[in-house]
């Protein structure tokens, strides 16, 4: 399977953001890492500062998140085949569909075992 280069393109800014996101993730602190650092545990020494890293890595977390959705959307366009205007009908001939009849074995309104 030969494929474009618009599809190698999203491919690879799709793995680059998703690889991003998970950086990103990984870089961010916890919920209970200021609690700690209220009582002195030193993890408020940080490259950021203490509350300088959450607006820049949450934002950066945001788009890199918003770039990945969008190129995996732009690879699911990109390689799905072409679609069909009858789909899984396409196949059916007009007239061909039979209805069973009701089954003879049980009189109606009674019950067998």
């Amino acid at each position: 399977m030969e494929l474009s280069p618009l599809t190698v393109f999203a491919l690879v800014i799709n793995v680059l953001a998703a690889a991003s996101v998970i950086v990103l993730v990984l870089l961010q602190h916890g919920k209970g890492a200021d609690m700690g650092a209220a009582f002195g545990s030193g993890s408020a020494g940080s490259l950021f500062g203490s509350a300088g890293s959450a607006n820049f890595l949450s934002r950066m977390t945001a788009v890199s998140a918003t770039v990945f959705f969008a190129s995996a959307l732009a690879l699911v366009m990109l390689t799905s085949p072409a679609k069909s205007e009858l789909g899984v009908m396409k196949d059916l001939k007009q007239g061909s569909i039979t209805v069973p009849a009701a089954p003879a074995s049980a009189p109606k309104g009674e019950i067998s075992n």
